[in-house]
């Protein structure tokens, strides 16, 4: 049913409309009446109608003047206006202010009645229309967002290069173009003995709130990976801002969701890296920081449960630990571990499982402490089954204490190994590009199976010595050995594509020509004019430079 609100000063003529009119019958609710503007304000405040019926000369506030609020307000109310004055002002003005009838009284209630009914199918036309274009709307917001997540999938997954990433960007809206970036990633983890998982609504209003209470969030992006995971990607004018987004996500905002979400959060940060390619090698440090944190948080748990008093008995130096792991030598192990593992003399190794979570913690923060600067951290976690297997036959002080000392001294060893030893990976990468650069199917991650180490490690250190992402090499690859088919063939655009390992031909002519800054046929064109203009001795003679 429609709401009808009526105003006019005259009771008689309220009466009679009010009185004359079946309103239920006719579908409609007569849901008040006013003598005046200023009485009927409140009124329409209150009951929200659908159509205002109203008289122009009214003591307080006229007609007119209660027209332009109630446009002001509400401009779906739709207003028909009663008016004993044909004067063409008035007209003219009610046009202005978007009412929908202007009759002279008096009104038939036939009449009004006949009006309400067109203006009651105008409204639902509307409101259908309306429907319409809010259901496109979310189509299109859908379709987007999805667009969106696919966009930053693609770029933490490294299969974009930096100019597609950028046109892609430009096709959803985003301002995706900064000096430095960092990718984040968070996991809800439950938080009670059970295990038992933290619901879908309570994830999705831990991430809404996450992403809600970010400063300067538009410098934020975010997808999600899987039920309990966010990825986060931060952009920024400078390092220190987006180290301080991170920061304050981690010890601002986290605490806070971790209290409503009744859970805790798990935060794996990857370093800040120049350039738009940087967001990958980013996601893949950010993602082994969350493994390796899930692991220390999960067992840091079963030490609380298991501990019991233990738990503030033992007070190890950590920090000191890692440290030495960081910077010591292999003649200073023996001496140092005496000294840092004193405390451990407390723990009762036979009796408790308190003392397996501790060394278990110790393990795997010191392998978080370290990985970074080994030249295959992929091999720890081969490492940590060894040694959590080792831990399980602790039982005394000073078996705790020789195990924490050929930890260390391997971890050392590892670490000292690693120094400049890049170089071989990286040539055998190259060596691997030019040899499986026609198939379509190359990947980073049969690259790095082929070296023997982990795709994240892989990205990371390719970048960091070759100042290009594994991607852009490959691409640079297939480019320069197409240009040669080019010139030295007369095999056609499709077929080259074929050859240098794009199934599309259409993307690869796209791609050359961003590459290149020609097409492919002019390329071609221009490398014959060149080679007709030397034999015909129109140029002279150069050598071959190699490059």
């Amino acid at each position: 049913m429609k709401k009808i609100l009526l105003v006019d000063d005259e009771i008689l003529i309220r009466e009679s409309i009010r009185d004359c009119i079946p309103w239920e019958k006719e579908g409609f609710h007569l849901c008040g009446d006013a003598p005046d503007g200023e009485m009927a304000l409140p009124l329409i405040e209150k009951h929200q109608p659908d159509i205002l019926i109203t008289d122009i000369k009214m003591p307080f506030m006229d007609g007119l003047e209660l027209c332009r609020i109630v446009r002001q307000r509400m401009p779906e109310v739709k207003i028909i206006i009663l008016s004993g004055h044909d004067e063409f002002t008035y007209a003219k003005t009610a046009i202005q202010l978007g009412v929908e009838e202007y009759c002279l009284k008096p009104v038939s209630s036939a009449d009004l009645l006949a009006l309400l009914h067109t203006i009651s199918a105008r409204i639902d036309q509307e409101r259908i229309q309306k429907d319409r274009l809010l259901q496109m709307e979310e189509m299109v917001n859908g379709h987007l967002s999805l667009k969106l997540d696919k966009l930053m999938n693609d770029l933490c997954c490294g299969m974009l290069s930096t100019a597609d990433a950028l046109h892609e960007a430009d096709a959803v809206g985003l301002k995706l173009s900064a000096p430095y970036y960092a990718a984040a990633i968070t996991d809800i983890r439950p938080d009670n003995p059970a295990g038992n998982p933290v619901s879908p609504e309570t994830v999705q209003q831990a991430q809404e709130f996450i992403s809600a209470a970010i400063p300067d969030h538009h410098l934020v992006h975010v997808f999600r990976r899987s039920r309990t995971e966010a990825v986060w990607i931060v952009q920024g004018e400078s390092i220190l801002q987006v180290e301080t987004l991170l920061s304050r996500l981690g010890s601002e905002v986290l605490p806070i969701v971790e209290e409503k979400a009744g859970g805790w959060i798990v935060l794996g940060r990857g370093k800040v890296h120049s350039r738009l390619q940087g967001i990958h090698v980013s996601y893949m440090e950010a993602d082994e920081d969350k493994t390796f944190l899930l692991m220390i948080g999960i067992n840091q748990r079963e030490l609380q449960r298991n501990g019991g008093g233990w738990t503030q008995a033992v007070m190890l130096e950590r920090g000191r630990l890692f440290h030495f792991l960081r910077t010591g030598t292999l003649q200073q192990c023996d001496e140092f571990i005496t000294s840092f593992s004193a405390p451990l003399r407390q723990v009762d190794w036979r009796s408790s499982l308190y003392g397996y979570y501790l060394l278990n913690d110790l393990t795997l923060e010191s392998i978080h402490a370290v990985h970074e600067t080994l030249k295959e951290p992929d091999t720890l976690e081969q490492r940590l089954h060894r040694w959590q297997a080792q831990i399980r036959n602790v039982a005394s002080y000073e078996q705790a204490t020789t195990f924490l000392r050929r930890l260390a001294e391997e971890l050392i060893s590892l670490r000292n190994e690693s120094a400049g030893k890049y170089a071989v990976i990286i040539d055998k990468v190259k060596e691997y590009i030019h040899q499986q650069y026609s198939r379509d199917d190359v990947t980073l991650q049969d690259a790095a199976s082929h070296v023997g180490v982990s795709p994240s490690h892989l990205s990371k250190i390719f970048g960091q010595e070759t100042g290009t992402t594994f991607i852009e090499y490959l691409t640079q690859t297939r480019i320069r050995h197409a240009k040669e088919l080019l010139l030295t063939t007369n095999a056609k655009t499709y077929e080259i594509a074929c050859m240098v390992g794009y199934n599309d031909a259409h993307y690869f002519s796209h791609l050359f020509k961003k590459t290149t800054g020609m097409t492919a046929k002019d390329f071609r064109k221009q490398g014959q004019d060149g080679r007709s203009a030397q034999e015909s001795g129109a140029w002279p003679h150069v050598s071959a430079v190699s490059e």
